[in-house]
């Protein structure tokens, strides 16, 4: 096991959770910043290269955990490991965002969906080599088949 430490923290227009997109559809637009905090602002070395990140963060502000969701975009239950659930086993976060810019230790982003002051645990390079037209969305795709 390890202790996670934030190594930053998130500037966004969201207050609560009511105001995050969700369902299908739901398009995250939203920008806002990743804080990084300066004793770890070294590691933002080089990421100007990069158009997209990958944000893990920590749903701070959720309490337990279910096994089983029924997410906005489906009214059938499923297995939290199939959703976006923030009731969650272990509370962590995943969001791709596009990097806008950087000023020091603040990176500018587009595509937040996170509160805003939630604590970031790490960011990565987004690198996918795997083509569109082999990725599956799983019971996703027949839940937009069914809403037409």
């Amino acid at each position: 096991m390890f202790t996670p430490q934030p190594i930053g923290f998130v500037s966004s227009p969201f207050k609560n959770t009511k105001e995050i997109p969700k369902g299908l559809g739901a398009r995250h637009e939203a920008e806002g910043a990743l804080n990084i905090l300066t004793a770890f602002e070294p590691g933002l070395t080089d990421i100007e290269g990069y158009s997209h990140l990958i944000v893990l963060w920590t749903f701070d502000r959720s309490d337990g955990f279910d096994l089983m969701a029924t997410p906005p975009s489906d009214d059938h239950p499923h297995g939290v490991f199939t959703t976006r659930s923030p009731r969650r086993p272990n509370p962590i976060g995943l969001t791709v965002v596009e990097l806008l810019g950087r000023e020091g230790g603040t990176l500018h982003v587009r595509g937040v969906d996170m509160l805003d002051g939630t604590p970031i645990l790490d960011i990565k390079p987004y690198l996918s080599s795997i083509p569109a037209e082999k990725l599956r969305r799983g019971w996703l795709a027949e839940a937009e088949a069914r809403k037409g």
